[in-house]
């Protein structure tokens, strides 16, 4: 038998019962895994990552089991970037990108987009923008802002074919943002486009959707 016990049970025999109560609840308070709308809402504000080391990597073995097991786009997107990144687990960047590529593949936007941009940048893939372009693509045709812009300013670099100019420029027009740097890159690429766009094209790619 322990001979501390006795002593121990004393110590929190006459410990202020709200104290006793205080240090119960914060033992058991487990976090809550994230809905999809939510973990959706912290993947657009790159604030994914973050969450799950603010929650102190208690929720790892549920977020691998949504995205290996249940193969929920969301979770492999959160799980995929956890280990590109080594956040709360070791750095495997081949299974990271396999998994962020499958949530891709289920037609994730935010998946797309961040393929699209890695083979932008030639970031963990070797550079290749016609497969940076495809990717942009679908992703901006699913009305993700961030895609959209990217592809224009691959336009406007001289890559793609300007058969595209009318179909960016229309998703780029009709697009609505609150952040302030999006909206500024979003007008300087609608310039540059309607710069070497003819007037009927321009005005058709302006049309209410």
């Amino acid at each position: 038998m322990n001979r501390f016990l006795p002593l121990i049970l004393l110590l929190v025999c006459c410990l202020p019962l709200k104290l006793v109560a205080q240090v119960t609840t914060e033992q058991l308070q487990v976090v809550q895994l994230y809905t999809q709308d939510e973990l959706l809402a912290l993947i657009r504000q790159n604030l994914h990552l973050k969450r799950v080391k603010d929650d102190d990597c208690q929720l790892v073995k549920d977020i691998e089991a949504r995205a290996d097991i249940m193969k929920l786009p969301a979770y492999q997107f959160l799980f995929g970037d956890m280990l590109a990144y080594g956040v709360c687990i070791p750095v495997n960047v081949q299974r990271g990108w396999d998994l962020i590529d499958e949530a891709a593949r289920q037609g994730l936007p935010e998946a797309l987009e961040q393929i699209g941009r890695y083979y932008q940048q030639g970031k963990f893939v070797q550079k290749d923008l016609v497969k940076a372009q495809s990717y942009l693509h679908e992703a901006g045709a699913m009305g993700n802002i961030n895609a959209q812009i990217r592809l224009a300013e691959l336009l406007l670099s001289g890559h793609g074919s300007p058969v595209d100019y009318e179909t960016v420029y229309r998703w780029l027009h009709h697009s609505v943002t609150a952040d302030k740097n999006l909206h500024q890159r979003i007008q300087t690429a609608l310039q540059k486009l309607a710069s070497r766009m003819p007037e009927p094209v321009l005005a058709r790619a302006k049309k209410p959707l």
